[in-house]
């Protein structure tokens, strides 16, 4: 019998080789350049379609070995009562921690826990905070007494301060980042954050006191680079802000931690994670200290959510979720997939729970540490974004520093700049988002929120420092607009707007056609009324005058079109087609199918949004 353990698996085939694999596609692209296969991110940074693996390659320190991260749950209902009972049964149900967001903090999403004394105690009454729960504060300027209260509500308590794991989250920065403007110079806001992280200090609380929020310049559509830029120069502001007050940099290190978005791209993702890791230990390498671990927190992006087809938020932030966690977050927070509708029910908060704990407790996630060490992609990936993040950051400190690159728009130009390119690939469908760009479902059930009413805080001060804001997006709001505007349609008048799909010949001929139609014009909300394919242009027009829409796209195959798309054409045009469509690119039969009456060319790659504008204009004007 056959030791097993002395089996090779493959062992008696040939080590297959990088240029084996090369000569294989070059035969396969067929003398089509190999560059083909590279992609880029919105940074620039080239993706190869294979990798070597990494030599000599070390796991980047974060969690300690084995340990799981800790599971957030999100508490930002204004009602006190009800967000204290929410916390108290996420509790009960698996989660290790409570994100608790005040209103007019960034990520608040127009609701969040009122910031009084009062609430704040009713919030947490019945929570064990020295129970090893994680607790993190989501606040703004507007909110930022939340702080105190909840230091005097622990001191209340006779609680141990440094037995409570509280990081307070502190960054007026981010608020500033977000809002445009800033009533205070930093001069002047220097000296507010470190009192109030001098005095939690003195109280007893090991934080970390300040939050470095790479979410704001996600959440504006900025890329990976920017993100982790803005964070590093933000770190370093309050780092440098602690010391001046005479804290060294020893007990400084530990006061600052870092917030991230995690989004459904995994590999971006587990390496944007890695790299402000190492990019940390860099600068405190740079400042003489000895590197530990930086705390990093993730929230789920607020942008890839969409409020259509909303269920598949749940594919997003598990992706999302793992790769966050893979890449060694140290706490994660999921954004319950119908929070772009309004408040969560319990049953989108259970999923937003239980997305954490079946990744942990069956998928057994963070039982290695830094499992992507050594992988070539990922390495590299790493690699590339560290170096091109801290080329960044260097150019933020050359302005001055944050808050003055801020002043120059210096970030917000770039950001500005990536966030357009985005928007342009969402509009052409490059980039899709399953349910609302692509592959919609106008007869969607309606999805559950609870009933609670936004939370309007009065202005924070006068806007004495102004500059370009980076307010939150989410991608996916410009086709939501036109579906919204056909539901409006639907509700005032009974019926959506239509367009009629003038099939040709047999199914065969059409069916790939007419299905890519339905779903480009469905997904501005235009219902697509689908029919039999015809060879009679009389009885095409007689179809379409019976149908009540007033426009109309012709699906087909190219041989069909080079036959009958003149003649379909004339045809919807006299029965009062007040445009047409064509499904395909034209060729060379163009001039005559736009001489025919044929008024545009839907195909993949064009741009979707414009022309679903378009066509909402022309069907309010016919």
């Amino acid at each position: 019998m056959t030791n097993t353990d002395e089996l090779t698996l493959a062992g008696e085939f040939p080590q297959a080789t990088y240029e084996d694999w090369r000569k294989l596609v070059d035969g396969v692209l067929k003398g089509a350049p190999f560059e083909k296969l590279v992609s880029k991110t919105s940074d620039g940074l080239k993706i190869d379609p294979i990798y070597r693996r990494a030599q000599g390659a070390m796991p980047v320190a974060g969690r300690a070995a084995a340990a799981p991260w800790q599971i957030m749950q999100r508490i930002d209902h204004p009602d006190a009562k009800v967000a204290n009972a929410q916390a108290l049964h996420d509790l009960e149900n698996g989660a290790t921690g409570l994100t608790l967001v005040f209103a007019g903090a960034n990520g608040a999403r127009g609701f969040g826990i009122d910031p009084s004394a009062e609430a704040v105690a009713q919030v947490l009454d019945g929570v064990y905070l020295d129970a090893g729960i994680g607790v993190e504060l989501q606040i703004g300027p507007q909110s930022r007494m939340a702080a105190n209260h909840v230091a005097e509500y622990i001191k209340r308590r006779g609680l141990d301060p440094a037995a409570c794991d509280i990081r307070f989250g502190l960054d007026p920065l981010g608020s500033a980042a977000v809002w445009g403007f800033s009533p205070y110079s930093w001069d002047e806001i220097v000296p507010a954050v470190t009192g109030a992280i001098q005095g939690l200090a003195v109280m007893g609380f090991k934080g970390p006191l300040a939050a470095a929020d790479g979410r704001v310049i996600h959440d504006a559509g900025g890329s990976e680079v920017q993100e982790l830029a803005f964070a590093l120069a933000c770190g370093v502001a309050y780092l440098r802000a602690i010391e001046e007050t005479g804290i060294s940099l020893e007990d400084a290190q530990g006061m600052v931690y870092a917030r991230l978005a995690a989004d459904a791209d995994q590999f971006l993702t587990l390496a944007k994670f890695r790299a402000l890791r190492l990019l940390w230990a860099r600068i405190e390498q740079a400042c003489g200290l000895t590197s530990k671990p930086l705390f990093v927190t993730a929230d789920t992006a607020w942008r890839m959510l969409t409020q259509r087809d909303a269920y598949v938020n749940m594919l997003r932030a598990t992706m999302a979720t793992f790769s966050a966690g893979l890449g060694g977050a140290n706490a994660i927070t999921v954004l319950p997939h119908t929070l772009a509708l309004g408040l969560p029910d319990p049953f989108a908060r259970r999923i937003a729970r239980n997305t954490q704990l079946v990744l942990l407790e069956e998928s057994n996630l963070a039982k290695v540490t830094d499992p992507a060490a050594g992988s070539g992609g990922i390495e590299t990936l790493t690699g590339q974004l560290c170096e091109t993040a801290w080329s960044l950051f260097q150019e933020i400190e050359r302005a001055g520093g944050i808050f003055a690159a801020l002043q120059q728009n210096l970030i917000q130009k770039k950001v500005a700049s990536t966030r357009a390119a985005r928007e342009a690939n969402i509009a052409k469908r490059r980039h899709v988002l399953t349910g609302a760009s692509e592959f919609p479902n106008l007869h969607e059930d309606e999805i559950a929120v609870l009933d609670a009413t936004p939370v309007v805080l009065p202005p924070y001060g006068e806007a004495k420092f102004k500059f370009d804001p980076l307010p939150p997006i989410r991608l996916a709001a410009p086709f939501e607009a036109l579906r919204e505007k056909s539901d409006e349609k639907l509700k005032t008048s009974g019926a959506r707007p239509t367009i009629f799909l003038a099939n040709l010949g047999t199914p065969a001929d059409f069916t790939a056609r007419a299905t890519f139609a339905k779903s480009f014009f469905e997904t501005g909300g235009i219902e697509a009324l689908d029919t039999q394919g015809f060879a009679d242009p009389a009885a095409l027009a007689a179809a379409f005058k019976a149908s009540g829409a007033v426009i109309a796209c012709l699906c087909s195959s190219d041989k069909v079109y080079a036959e009958h798309a003149g003649e379909a054409a004339k045809a919807l045009q006299a029965a009062g087609a007040k445009h047409i469509y064509l499904a395909g690119r034209p060729g060379e039969q163009e001039a005559a199918l736009r001489a025919a009456g044929v008024g545009d060319f839907i195909s993949a790659g064009g741009d979707a949004l414009a022309m679903l504008q378009e066509a909402w204009r022309r069907m309010e004007q016919a």
